[in-house]
């Protein structure tokens, strides 16, 4: 790509340069350092021209990290691989110098729909002191995985964790899988759950930065999934989830709302943002990128609601 060559030197030298890695199918490529591109300013761009119109003036949100799921079907299939294998993949997703360097990266709260079956970290019904509360499902694959990415991305690196449905004797409809509803006597049990994980997996080497509070709560699926109306999630963060964490000192986490599709976007955020207890207790709405467009909805978020992430 050539840039436009009408700039003299002195206004070039104010602008950046864009560093360039290409991989590429059929090619020896793989995030190989290009020659740089420099951003030139220009008057009156012809429609040609690839162009990025800068505003200096007006600037968003900062950019937390950028990422993928390190769930348990991602752990079992790296552990199936050979070691030098391993390294290679560590070293192209979390590596800065010589990878895209991952920094953000989000992990399940025991099974979802990337697991090789349903599981929970506290099998025995009724259990509501979670005397039974065992991580020992994630030691052999998951948590390695985990520790081993965190190892190459360096203290910069960032994982939060979500879960696809509570255990089944938790739920209305007694079963992880096909939606269902937390029954509310179990709404304590299901809070200090959470407080449970995060300590289970940072003793077992694993920091977490930020929780959601259900992944999809508006979605019945055919695997782990559980239903949250907006007042619900409102309420669990108000009454139980967010004291909960509180109590553990567990504040410092980042406590994410929604973690669904862009459509009902702003509705379910004013629900919770609107009430400033539960608001309190919450850093963001976490969104989803596919199902339509609504894009729309996550400006309305930002707009209304300018102290709260994205």
């Amino acid at each position: 790509m050539d840039g436009p060559q009408d700039v003299n030197a002195s206004a070039a030298k104010q602008w950046s340069k864009a560093e360039v890695y290409v991989t590429a199918k059929a090619t020896n490529d793989r995030i190989t350092k290009k020659e740089p591109l420099t951003f030139l300013p220009l008057e009156q761009p012809d429609e040609h021209t690839p162009t990025i119109i800068l505003d200096r003036d007006k600037t968003f949100q900062t950019l937390v990290g950028i990422g993928g799921a390190l769930t348990d079907a991602s752990a079992e299939t790296f552990y199936k691989l050979p070691a030098k294998q391993q390294q290679e993949i560590l070293t192209a997703f979390f590596d800065k110098a010589q990878g895209i360097g991952f920094t953000l990266c989000r992990t399940n709260i025991h099974s979802c729909d990337f697991s090789s079956s349903s599981y929970t970290y506290a099998e025995v019904p009724g259990d509501s002191s979670l005397q039974h509360f065992s991580i020992a499902p994630d030691l052999r694959y998951k948590i390695p995985f985990i520790k081993a990415a965190f190892a190459k991305a360096g203290a910069e690196f960032k994982l939060f964790a979500s879960p696809w449905s509570p255990p089944a004797w938790m739920k209305t409809n007694n079963n992880m899988l096909q939606g269902g509803n937390l029954r509310p006597e179990y709404s304590p049990t299901w809070a200090d759950y959470f407080v449970r994980f995060v300590q289970e997996f940072e003793k077992a080497g694993v920091p977490i930065w930020g929780l959601t509070v259900q992944n999809e709560p508006m979605a019945v699926q055919t695997w782990e999934s559980c239903i949250f109306t907006a007042a619900e999630e409102r309420d669990f963060v108000k009454y139980h989830l967010g004291p909960a964490l509180e109590r553990a000192g567990l504040s410092r986490l980042k406590l994410m709302i929604w973690d669904h599709n862009r459509g009902i976007m702003y509705q379910r955020a004013k629900v919770v943002y609107d009430d400033p207890v539960a608001s309190k207790y919450v850093w963001g709405a976490g969104f989803h990128w596919y199902v339509g467009d609504h894009f729309d909805n996550v400006r309305l978020v930002h707009d209304a609601y300018p102290d709260k992430e994205l």
